[in-house]
């Protein structure tokens, strides 16, 4: 029986010209659904347009972190990059962006054929790309699946958006990858793009990239290269060339393949850089996503790290951890990397035996550039830098007679005469003179009494004390802080001028300085000039001088220092020049110094056990002071560092005798006794260093005792001194 059919609706019905019944097309029958289609397509076309008005397009894109540089002294500025550069320093992102006139053609075809082949043609987004992508995907297997974003969509997603899977976050994307085109060149995007993308091993963009990868600028990349770093944009870490050796093969393979399709390279090109074996691409760098300072074999093998970190710290105060290590700084010091291997040698040449001292030099010029710093001889085991004080890591050390000079300066800024006399005994009482108890310091010299200028070059410790209970510690450690001094000396005794406070090699080079600059301190300096990326001054560090003394002032403590090297505590130090300085040593000679200078060049020597106070009383056979290995030390340093220079001379002060007496009453007793008796010294009345029986004259014997000091002598509580030890 035949099955009933349902009846046509007569609205689908329609009659010809002829009269016939005919049923009406699929479109009259669909026309509302194909109006409804037509409605919502307007809609989505009228929405897509609103999306677009209102997703914003940043004026500028957000700044990238870059990689900053640190150079040494003999670069100008204006040239202080990664090829100039001493250290790098760089947070969890190595950058250093170059400008598109400097990516070779050879890495923009390997990029644009692995990643965007449409990019010079495409507005932004391509949808033959994601068609073609789409295909290869459905032919291939997961090795060869492509991505159907365009490199603007990718420096869009990389710089302005997350890496959220949405929906909304695609249509962002492309909408902005569009705007963004208007707005500036392929050019410009694809210089942003191979800016930003990350490579690996910590490196992001393509000059970093080509460093770490190579060795070399991203200008002198081949093909092989090129290719390599280009099959790298897309999950660096699978394909690490050390690492993933096959997996790196072929991806850049693939990239050669993508560039011999679309006629960027030969056949016979494709194949020779196919075969560059993949060891040329050296091992996997230790890489750490945190901050990082990377030194120059060139300035570790003179130990420069400590004067690098140290810039470090003082860029971090300055500036901030975020800005060093991310701002792209180009950083001009003073290091004079020659120099600081003369230093180095110095160190090495005195002290060259298992379980020696440690020892520190800084030298600083007549500019106030520290050009050397020596804070320690092994930065990759111990990174204290012992140059600097607490600054360093560290703590700073006592000074011993090393701090003497700051008094001799403070007299003579009072108008003292340094050919007048003080008392020198071997010991001497003041009741309530160091901070309400009694003082007894001892080391004199001289028969008891001497110049101030032989006071010093004695090191006569009775005769500062003396002077520091007259002048005022307070006066005293003014200007010391005057000089160049910055350690803070927070109870002012007056013991402070036999070395009880502590300072740093940095401070004592600073302050010694001022003198060889005839008065005038030049603030002590590791930064010349600060550039951003671009090579923009960002800030300059001139000299800056203050007038500290006069000329004739600091000429009478150069001639008081120059008697320490011609016949006082530090004749160890004379390497036929003219120089000034003073040596000095510590309680249980745990601490021992000699600080000096030329009219060019001052600088300061520390030697002593890192630890703390370890008393070095059997080194190389000798008890370590003041008069020995430091002076040596010093000598040796200052031997190399003028090697070849002209020879300076001090200017001679006016009047050596002008000025004020010390003691008015035991000047004329003086002047009375030489018209009458010759002065003699006794054989063996040394000066003492440090405030200890320690003299720093290396004459001196144990053996050697003082002579006693007469009865009448205001100054004297004993009238018998032990025998000295050798300080020298």
């Amino acid at each position: 029986m035949p099955r009933n059919r349902r009846p046509i609706p007569a609205h689908n019905l329609k009659t010809t010209r002829h009269g016939d019944v005919k049923r009406r097309n699929i479109l009259w029958r669909w026309r509302r659904l194909f109006y409804l289609a037509a409605l919502l397509g307007m809609v989505a076309v009228t929405g897509a347009g609103y999306v677009v008005s209102q997703v914003p397009l940043p004026t500028e894109p957000p700044v990238e972190a870059q990689t900053t540089f640190i150079c040494t002294a003999e670069v100008l500025p204006g040239q202080c990059d990664e090829d100039t550069a001493a250290a790098t320093l760089h947070g969890e992102e190595d950058r250093v962006n170059v400008d598109f006139a400097a990516i070779p053609d050879v890495l923009i075809n390997a990029v644009v054929a692995a990643e965007d082949r449409d990019f010079f043609a495409h507005g932004g987004v391509d949808p033959l790309g994601i068609a073609r992508a789409a295909y290869t995907d459905i032919r291939g297997n997961s090795a060869s699946r492509q991505g159907g974003s365009t490199i603007t969509q990718q420096y869009v997603k990389n710089v302005y958006l997350t890496d959220e899977r949405t929906l909304t976050r695609k249509i962002r994307e492309a909408v902005m990858a569009v705007k963004l085109e208007q707005e500036i060149s392929k050019e410009q995007i694809l210089e942003n793009y191979l800016n930003t993308i990350y490579f690996g091993r910590g490196a992001y963009g393509v000059q970093a990239a080509s460093r770490v990868y190579f060795e070399k600028d991203v200008g002198e990349l081949v093909l092989a290269d090129a290719a390599l770093l280009a099959g790298l944009i897309r999950s660096p870490q699978r394909a690490e060339p050390y690492a993933h050796a096959e997996e790196a093969k072929r991806r850049r393979r693939t990239v050669l393949d993508a560039m011999l399709e679309e006629e960027m390279i030969t056949k016979a090109d494709r194949d020779a850089a196919d075969d560059v074996p993949m060891n040329l691409y050296g091992g996997v760098k230790a890489w750490e996503p945190s901050n990082s300072v990377d030194i120059e074999e060139r300035v570790s093998l003179a130990q420069g790290d400590y004067f690098i970190e140290y810039v470090r710290s003082q860029l971090a105060k300055k500036y901030g951890d975020d800005t060093v290590f991310g701002g792209g700084l180009r950083v001009y010091t003073t290091l004079d990397l020659e120099m600081q291997g003369k230093a180095l040698q110095a160190v090495h040449e005195t002290l060259d035996q298992p379980g020696d001292p440690a020892a520190s030099i800084v030298a600083i010029d007549d500019a106030g550039q520290v050009k050397a710093m020596v804070g320690g001889t092994d930065f990759a085991n111990n990174k204290v830098n012992l140059a600097v004080g607490s600054a360093g890591g560290g703590s700073g050390r006592q000074p011993g007679s090393t701090f003497k000079p700051f008094a001799l300066a403070e007299a003579m800024r009072n108008g003292i005469s340094v050919e007048s006399h003080i008392r020198t005994p071997s010991s001497a009482v003041f009741p309530a003179g160091d901070g309400g108890e009694a003082w007894t310091p001892s080391g004199g010299c001289c028969g008891g009494v001497a110049t101030l200028a032989e006071a010093t070059a004695k090191s006569a410790n009775t005769a500062y004390a003396e002077m520091m209970i007259e002048l005022g510690p307070e006066a005293v450690i003014q200007m010391a802080h005057d000089l160049g001094v910055s350690a803070e000396f927070p109870e002012p005794f007056p013991s402070i001028v036999l070395g009880s406070g502590e300072v740093s090699v940095l401070d004592m080079a600073a302050g010694y300085s001022t003198f060889a600059n005839q008065g005038t301190r030049v603030d002590a300096r590791v930064i010349t000039r600060v550039e951003d990326a671009e090579g923009n001054l960002i800030e300059e560090f001139p000299a800056k001088r203050t007038q500290v003394l006069d000329v004739d002032q600091a000429s009478r403590v150069t001639y008081a220092l120059q008697q320490v090297i011609d016949h006082g505590t530090g004749v160890d130090a004379d390497f036929g020049r003219p120089a000034a300085g003073k040596t000095g040593t510590t309680q249980d000679n745990a601490d021992a110094w000699f600080v000096g200078y030329t009219p060019k060049l001052t600088a300061a020597v520390w030697m002593g056990y890192a630890e703390g106070n370890v008393p070095m009383t059997e080194v190389h056979g000798e008890v370590v002071a003041g008069g020995n290995f430091p002076s040596r030390m010093w000598r040796r340093f200052m031997e190399l560092a003028t090697e070849g220079t002209p020879v300076d001379e001090f200017p001679d002060p006016a009047d050596l005798d002008f000025g004020f007496p010390w003691d008015a009453e035991l000047e004329a007793e003086q002047e009375a006794a030489a018209t009458t008796v010759p002065p003699t010294t006794a054989p063996g009345d040394t000066g003492t260093d440090g405030a200890t029986e320690t003299t720093d004259d290396p004459t001196v014997t144990a053996s050697t005792p003082e002579t006693e000091p007469t009865p009448t002598d205001p100054l004297v509580t004993e009238p018998t001194i032990p025998a000295v030890p050798p300080d020298g």
